[in-house]
């Protein structure tokens, strides 16, 4: 989802979060380094090593995390998912790393949505005890009639095309980016 599959443009929700994050007090240096189909353990085991790199250098670092629907749907555990989020958040706090999640959007699978609604509920509360910001994406756009017609009309299931991408840059835009990165809203 963070890599944007589907969207004819080939922005995705990041890349137009990124667009909008214009500040003269701000340098800002993103790397979106989404792969797609990895679960949050493929996360925590990946994420120092590539950020790292990337970071040298900078005295500010800050991660945003956006996982969920691959351990949704490749059956990893509530309780293994909480625990690979609390650690990814864990270390990088440890580390002085500013974190900020992103829940992942319902699909146009039910049954996967069932299972969303409980992994996005975990998310919200394993951020909500590390004063982590987060963005529910699932809840406002279950039954959203333009999400649920750019889902429908995409020809990547569960991933939405240029439509669907801009409801979660404005979710994400519009619950905390801006205060979190400590400028003005633009």
């Amino acid at each position: 989802m963070v890599a944007g599959v589907g969207d004819p443009k080939g922005q995705g929700w990041v890349s137009r979060v990124v667009g909008r994050t214009q500040h003269p007090d701000l340098e800002l240096t993103a790397y979106n380094l989404g792969v797609r189909g990895d679960t949050t353990a493929d996360l925590l085991a990946r994420w120092q090593a590539e950020c790292g790199p990337r970071w040298r250098g900078r005295s500010e670092k800050r991660l945003v995390v956006s996982i969920g629907a691959n351990d949704a749907a490749k059956g990893i555990t509530l309780a293994r998912h909480r625990l690979n989020l609390a650690n990814i958040l864990d270390e990088a706090a440890s580390s002085g790393i500013g974190t900020f999640v992103v829940s992942p959007p319902p699909t146009d699978d039910e049954e996967l949505n069932g299972k969303l609604d409980v992994l996005v509920e975990a998310q919200a509360d394993v951020c909500s005890r590390r004063g982590v910001p987060f963005v529910d994406c699932f809840s406002p756009l279950l039954g959203h009639e333009q999400w649920q017609a750019d889902l429908a009309a995409s020809r990547v299931a569960h991933h939405p095309g240029q439509a669907g991408y801009g409801l979660i840059a404005w979710l994400v835009l519009h619950n905390g980016w801006y205060d979190w990165l400590q400028i003005p809203a633009s």
